[in-house]
């Protein structure tokens, strides 16, 4: 089991960069097909109006339907290949490509340059000192960070609890409580975690807005 679970995590860390060519197959496989509906349980928190940053935008799914609703946001991904595959996505349905390869923990804008920023299913970087520092910085007075950590398979059928073994066994699944708030007070937000129900599973998001120095 651990060999298998440690094959199992160093796959799925790759799907970032070697093996980013196979992310949306092995996102839509493992999650049954409701990987972009969980995805999308992060747009419900944005506002209608300001400069929008995604960060970790990977093959640029969201980025595409945000420009669909008329946001054009910027996106942030340190992996070359994600922004090769999500620049290609954004051409092709006739958008503009604004993307920038960076790490959320030195962000390449100016203090107060967006209203929101959003994240789904990041690394544990999401966290760090250094990274809630380099967000909060370029984010407007009230600005607000969305983050879509995990969701947790409900569903009864024998796909969907192999789905969930599945997430158990990567560290995908994981209890997002307290700890979330803790990190993101001490970094100068105030945070609500939130779970929607949809039909097969529980996605968690918090929302987190900054507070006044």
């Amino acid at each position: 089991m651990n060999l298998l679970s440690s094959f199992l995590r160093f796959f799925f860390h790759h799907l970032y960069t070697t093996f980013a060519w196979a992310y949306d197959l092995v996102a839509a496989s493992t999650s049954m097909g409701q990987w972009g509906a969980w995805q999308r349980v992060a747009l419900d928190s944005l506002p209608s109006e300001g400069r929008v940053l995604e960060i970790g935008h990977g093959p640029g799914h969201l980025l595409k339907q945000r420009a669909l609703q008329g946001h054009l946001d910027i996106g942030l991904d340190a992996s070359r290949q994600m922004t090769r595959i999500a620049a290609r996505r954004l051409r092709r349905a006739g958008f503009p490509v604004n993307l920038v390869r960076a790490q959320a923990q030195a962000l390449p804008f100016a203090s107060g340059t967006f209203r929101a920023i959003y994240a789904t299913f990041p690394s544990e970087f999401i966290v760090t000192p250094q990274a809630l520092s380099s967000l909060r910085r370029v984010l407007e007075p009230d600005g607000s960070i969305v983050v879509v950590p995990t969701a947790h398979i409900s569903g009864s059928s024998l796909p969907d609890r192999f789905a969930s073994w599945l997430y158990k066994v990567t560290g995908q699944s994981a209890d997002f409580g307290s700890g979330w708030e803790g990190f993101l007070e001490k970094a100068g937000f105030s945070a609500q975690l939130e779970q929607v129900e949809l039909q097969r599973a529980v996605v968690y998001r918090i929302v987190a807005k900054k507070l006044r120095a």
